[in-house]
């Protein structure tokens, strides 16, 4: 099966053929390395640009304006700070031109903890991304999914924002892409051979792209990963596939938890999250960005607001520790954002509480 990587690499080779992408641009995203987790190896609309994020925001945003559909990678969203200004001009750009100027522009940068990045390479942008309004924001779970988001976000006339959790890179999906060879080991093998550029001199190395075809998750679509009816887990990124485990062990202990994947942060799927919840009447938030003005604060709020009178206990956040970075060593890391441990314990202490 494709890895993460594998699969937004082969997304933005179809966005190459098929819908007009000319730009691919960052810092070392284009040839010899094909950026730093290897998304953009092979594909012939690359550059490198200098080690500059707002001159990479600012030329993505003038691509942009000139109707040229880019993405521009930011190589790690630690670094992407110093561009809120930049980023908050491209959102707001459709709805002040009243729809005449289109933003065909995609802002694609790794998030969140998970590899031992430390204080520079392991935040979050979750909540930030969500307080600039006109960007559509996507964060896949699973290779298709980020094969699919990937393509709506290249047929968007309006600027999307493409977050990818560095902690799923090399983790291989349980879904095909279409396209892909046979899920075997084989197929796996053939797969890496076809599109992984090999180690030393690669100036003659190009990539032979399986036959790919258009696969598209609509912005705006959440999904169901695990059905329950006990309690509702809302959650994206990588802490789908920690809430997916912990669902499991406790459907063992009979107790039934709904696991939801966002996929999208905005526009996000309430009508799925609300219609779970009065099914549930319990649900927990988890991220892993910083607790304190957290994005899913707002979803508490709203859900307070519209679902008080079905609830049977008080909705919960999971998130990370409201502190400067995150540390080197696993102790510190694991204490930094929620584990395994931490969803299962609220689950058994929101099903304990009376309504």
């Amino acid at each position: 099966m494709a890895t993460l990587a594998q699969a937004i690499r082969m997304a933005l080779a179809y966005g190459e053929q098929n819908l007009g992408l000319e730009h691919i641009f960052g810092e070392d995203v284009g040839p010899p390395l094909g950026g730093a987790f290897t998304v953009t190896q092979g594909l012939t609309k690359t550059w490198n640009s200098p080690l500059d994020e707002r001159g990479i925001i600012g030329a993505a945003t003038g691509l942009a304006y000139a109707n040229t559909r880019c993405v521009a990678e930011i190589q790690f969203c630690d670094y992407i700070y110093n561009t809120i200004d930049l980023l908050k001009l491209a959102g707001m750009s459709t709805w002040t031109s009243n729809g005449d100027w289109f933003m065909p522009m995609t802002i694609m940068t790794p998030v969140g903890a998970g590899i031992r990045g430390s204080i520079y390479h392991s935040h979050s942008f979750d909540a930030t991304a969500t307080h600039i309004p006109g960007f559509k924001i996507v964060m896949p779970s699973n290779s298709l999914d980020a094969y699919g988001l990937m393509i709506a976000c290249l047929k968007e006339n309006n600027p999307t924002m493409y977050l990818a959790p560095k902690a799923l890179f090399r983790i291989e999906g349980e879904e095909p892409i279409p396209g892909e060879p046979p899920l075997t080991p084989e197929g796996k093998k053939q797969l890496k051979d076809m599109i992984d550029a090999p180690l030393g001199d690669r100036s003659k190395w190009k990539p032979k792209w399986p036959a790919l075809t258009d696969y598209t998750v609509e912005i705006g679509q959440g999904k169901i990963v695990r059905e329950g009816d006990q309690v509702t887990v809302v959650t994206y990124g990588r802490h789908v596939l920690i809430a997916k485990e912990v669902a499991d062990k406790l459907r063992g202990e009979g107790v039934s938890v709904e696991v939801i994947d966002m996929r999208t942060l905005w526009p996000y799927d309430w009508a799925m999250i609300s219609q779970s919840i009065r099914k549930t009447k319990r649900v927990i938030y988890v991220n892993e960005d910083t607790e304190v003005t957290n994005f899913g604060e707002h979803l508490i709020r709203r859900t307070i607001d519209e679902l008080f009178y079905e609830l049977h206990a008080r909705p919960r956040l999971l998130a990370g520790a409201f502190v400067p970075g995150i540390g080197l060593s696993d102790n510190l890391e694991t204490a930094s954002v929620p584990q395994a441990n931490d969803i299962y314990n609220a689950c058994k202490e929101i099903l304990a509480e009376k309504p």
